[in-house]
């Protein structure tokens, strides 16, 4: 079998002693590494942003990134979309608007502060143009 770690962004949510990432524990396990480190204490979580639209359209602005990165917990937001880009709702896209990372003493912290961040943004989108034929 090809087994993979939890994939793109999202192992940034997972921290382990000594900084290493998910993907360094992973290589360290199948090399052998006889002690693999431990997870940093503390809860960690991550939200997908899912496409803001409900048919294909194209990104036009993104407001409220300070705002969601102001909420307590929260490490970070990433949109990985560029203004112009095409977003395509699921099932149809494969891929999300962006990323919300937060972490601290519970669960349940971090998950009120993904949820408080994500609904701080607020996005812009324009639907595409027909082509013609």
């Amino acid at each position: 079998m090809a087994a993979r770690p939890i994939g793109g962004l999202c192992a940034r949510s997972l921290q382990f002693e000594a900084g290493l990432s998910l993907e360094d524990v992973v290589v360290r396990h199948a090399l052998g590494a006889e002690a693999v480190p431990a997870r940093v204490a503390g809860a960690s979580g991550v939200m997908m942003i899912p496409t803001p639209a409900r048919v294909p359209s194209a990104l036009r602005a993104v407001d409220g990134l300070e705002a969601a990165r102001a909420v307590a917990g929260v490490e970070d937001v990433v949109i990985s979309v560029r203004v112009g880009e095409t977003l395509v709702p699921l099932p149809e896209g494969a891929s999300y608007t962006g990323f919300v990372f937060a972490a601290g003493d519970t669960p349940g912290f971090v998950e009120q502060a993904l949820r408080e961040a994500a609904g701080r943004l607020r996005f812009t989108v324009a639907p595409l143009a027909p082509v013609a034929r």
